[in-house]
């Protein structure tokens, strides 16, 4: 008697039969820092996904593997011509980590004599366009 279940053995080899997982996350209240109890999934699923990658510093926590995050925080004290270039670099590498998302496009950036950079872009999904925001400071 097998106690592993009978998965067959040419399914379990053939890899191009893999499928892509849910969509479906918990829905956040960014604003109000809660977790509501129902979920949500396609386009702001997406949105969750990126405020949470572009707002967590890659390398820096253990529970998450080195492709998640962003890594904004070694561009502070730079000279402002080398932020302003690899700022776009840098969170497009981040996002285009999840499989949802297609390209990073349209950069703006804009930055004011404190050293904070506002980048604003677009970000397109399997589901449609979001428009994002994002502050760094580097001074």
């Amino acid at each position: 008697m097998a106690l592993l279940p009978d998965i067959g053995t040419s399914k379990a080899n053939n890899v191009s039969d893999t499928s892509t997982q849910p969509n479906k996350t918990y829905k956040m209240l960014i604003d109000d820092n809660k977790i509501m109890g129902h979920t949500t999934n396609d386009i702001e699923a997406v949105e969750q996904a990126c405020y949470k990658v572009l707002n967590t510093e890659r390398y820096k926590h253990v529970i998450y593997s080195w492709n998640y995050g962003v890594e904004l925080n070694s561009l502070f004290g730079k000279p402002m011509p080398y932020v302003l270039s690899e700022i776009p670099r840098r969170i497009s590498e981040a996002l285009l980590q999840d499989d949802r998302i297609n390209d990073i496009t349209d950069f703006d950036l804009s930055y004011d004599k404190k050293g904070n950079v506002l980048v604003k872009f677009t970000v397109k999904t399997n589901y449609g366009d979001i428009s994002i925001s994002k502050e760094v400071n580097v001074s």
